[in-house]
């Protein structure tokens, strides 16, 4: 009759730790939501600044059509991507092709002088701030989550419950291209 309620007991500990941690899991893997909506938020901010950056310039620059088609065609694939690995690429190339669009300014002196262009701008470079602060804490939840699943005694569940490694949302192989110095010539 001991052996009977020592197997009992064993089974209830397990029961209990497969419910703690599929629990801690859940919560962790809300919390990767709720960040990557957070970055969504941000970046359709920038989506929606993007059109009039771009009808601004194009005042000043119009025979410069193929950065601000390149701009216009980033925003497109950037708006339509899903899942942070393809929002990151995306949003990769549209950064580049944004850097590209402000370092036109700088070859435009009426341009960089325009109140609505400087206005425009700085939104830009706040939203900027804000989806880097938004990268970081979307990371640091993915960082947290794919531990979580590691860890024990999680890991013995983890798999069975379906809880699968995540991607974080990184600058990638295009890090050289979004770290470089866009060149302005005369």
């Amino acid at each position: 009759m001991s052996t009977g309620w020592i197997v009992l007991g064993v089974i209830v500990v397990l029961v209990f730790l497969a419910f703690s941690a599929y629990n801690r899991l859940v919560a962790l893997s809300q919390r990767v939501g709720q960040a990557f909506a957070d970055i969504d938020v941000q970046l359709k901010q920038r989506h929606d600044l993007i059109p009039n950056l771009v009808e601004t310039v194009k005042g000043y620059a119009s025979h410069e059509r193929g950065t601000l088609d390149d701009v216009i065609k980033a925003r497109n694939s950037a708006m339509s991507a899903q899942g942070p690995a393809q929002v990151s690429a995306a949003e990769n190339q549209l950064s580049g092709a944004l850097g590209r669009l402000i370092a036109l300014s700088e070859a435009y002196p009426d341009l960089k002088a325009n109140a609505n262009f400087q206005q425009l701008a700085s939104e830009l470079s706040d939203l900027e701030n804000k989806i880097a602060a938004s990268r970081r804490f979307f990371n640091n939840a993915v960082q947290e989550y794919n531990t979580g699943i590691q860890q024990m005694p999680a890991a013995l569940f983890a798999g069975m419950f379906g809880f699968t490694r995540k991607e974080f949302f990184d600058l990638g192989t295009s890090r050289t291209e979004v770290e470089a110095t866009p060149q302005v010539k005369f």
